[in-house]
């Protein structure tokens, strides 16, 4: 019987967990034994006690070496990754270029290691895309966090003391993460308006009520996975001149542009800030990937002329629950890809989706920037 090693996170802040009641019970009809790492849930809400009366075992962090399969939401220390027997499967969010020391351990235990940010879109993955539920997440949450830090409040509100007007929420950046924190903020009663340099996305930010900021459309503005491109600096400079007017009536400011696998780009330069009301937050959902404002400090809260900029890098973990859910029924609806009906694991690098996400295999790096910067490094 396959063994499913479910671990606790070690990472400071990452309270999420791979792995939830629910998604043992999938795991175990499967044909599968599923050992939890005990605690691995509690920072999310769920108790040793509930994973138990699923059906899993509860065990130590040593478990690890006996796993078949283990499951995390980040990449393990590089101590954790020597720890997995050869042969073994890894299966979590990688960022194998940030997490070289972890990648070479899991190449030299010959751990099979499958990042879940490299899912490919296609219709069959959508169950299976954790960047796009954990991105719903962070848009939710991005928008409580404005609301909590903003010195107003969101909706018009006719009282006895006079007419509140609404806040005026500005979204760069018209993804998973963008549209969900339109929605959130017109729910709020916000008055919201977005821009994307991707033309599908002015009918998606209407459907929700917003308006769309057209700053025009730089050629191959898409990638064939959906994504947004790195755009040149001077489609970059005229999109700036247009997006100041709009910054300068903002109260709150969410940016969400990022580009797979490259730091984020600049899209608000300090001087564009600097037209900001006092008062005014900016949550800039880049900061993790270098930021999308001048100003953002990747972790911290700060204030810069009487703007909050908030640079959180973990906005899922903010609610980690619902997160946690989300992510670990991506994994559980990946399984199929990889295990029969027998119950047999079976790596086959043929398959679409299975040679997008395998990055290590055999004793081989596969994702090409990893193993250029681990070769630059001689290792």
């Amino acid at each position: 019987m396959v063994v499913i090693f479910v671990a606790k996170e070690s990472e400071p802040g990452e309270t999420r967990v791979a792995a939830v009641p629910e998604t043992v019970k999938g795991l175990l009809k499967l044909g599968m034994s599923v050992q939890i790492e005990r605690g691995a849930g509690s920072a999310a809400g769920f108790a040793d006690a509930e994973f138990a009366s699923a059906g899993a075992t509860l065990v130590d962090a040593s478990a690890v070496g006996t796993a078949d399969i283990v499951l995390g939401v980040q990449a393990p220390p590089p101590e954790r990754a020597r720890a997995q027997k050869a042969g073994s499967i890894l299966i979590c969010t990688l960022t194998p270029t940030l997490r070289l020391a972890s990648v070479r351990a899991l190449r030299d235990a010959r751990v099979t290691a499958m990042g879940l940010e490299f899912m490919p879109r296609i219709t069959r993955a959508q169950k299976m895309d954790v960047l796009s539920s954990q991105a719903s997440c962070a848009g939710y949450q991005a928008v409580l966090l404005a609301a909590l830090h903003l010195p107003k409040m969101f909706p018009l509100m006719m009282t006895a003391a006079g007419t509140l007007t609404p806040a005026r929420v500005l979204v760069l950046g018209a993804g998973v993460a963008g549209l969900q924190a339109i929605s959130t903020a017109r729910k709020l009663g916000a008055v919201v308006e977005a821009n994307d340099i991707r033309p599908a996305c002015r009918e998606q930010v209407e459907s929700l009520g917003a308006k769309f900021v057209d700053t025009g459309t730089p050629p191959d503005a898409e990638t064939k996975g959906g994504y947004a491109r790195e755009v040149q600096a001077d489609f970059l400079a005229k999109q700036r001149e247009i997006l100041t007017q709009h910054i300068a009536q903002a109260d709150v400011l969410i940016t969400t542009a990022m580009v797979p696998g490259k730091k984020a780009p600049v899209l608000v330069t300090a001087a564009m800030r600097q037209a900001m009301k006092p008062g005014s937050v900016v949550v800039d959902m880049a900061a993790g990937s270098g930021g999308n404002v001048e100003g953002t400090v990747p972790g911290q809260r700060v204030v810069v002329e009487g703007v909050t900029m908030i640079g959180d890098t973990n906005l899922p973990a903010q609610k980690a629950a619902d997160a946690s859910r989300m992510f670990a029924r991506n994994i559980l609806a990946m399984f199929p890809e990889f295990v029969g009906k027998d119950g047999v694991v079976k790596i086959d690098l043929a398959q679409e989706i299975q040679t997008a996400v395998v990055i290590v295999h055999d004793g081989n790096v596969r994702h090409d920037p990893t193993a250029q910067a681990l070769a630059a490094q001689g290792a």
